[in-house]
């Protein structure tokens, strides 16, 4: 079973029961809510508990603690993660299982972040019809926690970020192939304003455009897109996304304008 999938099985199973539900949300921005209720960690046991959670699989105690507390010396280090250790067994409830030499986060926590990458996955992989939930789960996902700067966060937050921003694109192209123009319009522009420089998001938003007829609409795109590219990096869009508006019965030097 995959992890995505284990953890939404999870969450259909606690339906209906009177078992502690525990959300952590790394979207946005950290956030720990215990049957809806929010709860407030220190930083450092933030830091902990999201290293856990982004990882997903038993961690070695000397590697979390090298990772978090890369300046310190091993001896502070591992004092560091005793101290947060601590500091999780005082909360009343399992929030990270530990071993004498493992460290993990408990199984029945949701992740907002795994779910999000589950149904990114199962759009990207055509596995099923996509849901209203993983279209609000791909508009609304946001980055991996964007406003941290840790050193062992910037590769995974750029992985979830790229996932995010193929899933929206499928998601487009997949939403105006069955005429649903308004919600593929939706998120085409989600992907555009994720990364304004990102052609492909770009391409698939004026192809929404020229299928639902709006020539107009798909100019003007265009031309937002070319006008940010020269400015910003001083490039032309690529051939074949020229190609995609020659076209249009658009005034040549709106098209053909030279750098």
């Amino acid at each position: 079973m995959k992890v995505g999938d284990l953890h939404e099985a999870r969450a259909l199973a606690g339906r209906g029961s009177t078992k502690t539900e525990l959300t952590l949300g790394l979207l946005h921005g950290f956030r720990l809510e215990r049957n809806g209720l929010a709860l407030q960690l220190p930083l450092g046991v933030q830091r902990l508990v999201a290293f856990l959670a982004v990882h997903n699989r038993p961690l070695h105690r000397l590697f979390v603690a090298g990772s978090l507390w890369i300046d310190s010396n091993e001896e502070h280090a591992n004092a560091n993660l005793r101290t947060a250790l601590w500091r999780l067994r005082h909360l009343g409830f399992p929030l990270v299982e530990a071993t004498r030499s493992h460290l993990a986060l408990a199984p029945d926590v949701l992740v907002d972040r795994h779910e999000s990458a589950a149904r990114a996955r199962r759009v990207l992989r055509h596995e099923r019809s996509s849901t209203p939930e993983d279209v609000d789960a791909m508009l609304f996902g946001g980055d991996l926690l964007p406003d941290w700067y840790d050193d062992w966060l910037l590769i995974e937050r750029e992985g979830f970020r790229q996932l995010r921003l193929h899933a929206l694109e499928m998601l487009c192209e997949d939403l105006a192939a069955a005429g649903a123009y308004a919600a593929a319009d939706e998120a085409g522009l989600a992907c555009v304003a994720a990364e304004p420089l990102r052609e492909s998001s770009h391409r698939v938003l004026i192809n929404v455009h020229l299928a639902e007829g709006n020539r107009g609409e798909a100019m003007r795109q265009y031309c937002l897109f070319r006008t940010l590219l020269l400015d910003e990096l001083g490039l032309e869009p690529s051939p074949a996304l020229q190609r995609v508006v020659e076209s249009l019965p658009i005034g040549d030097e709106s098209v053909t304008r030279r750098r």
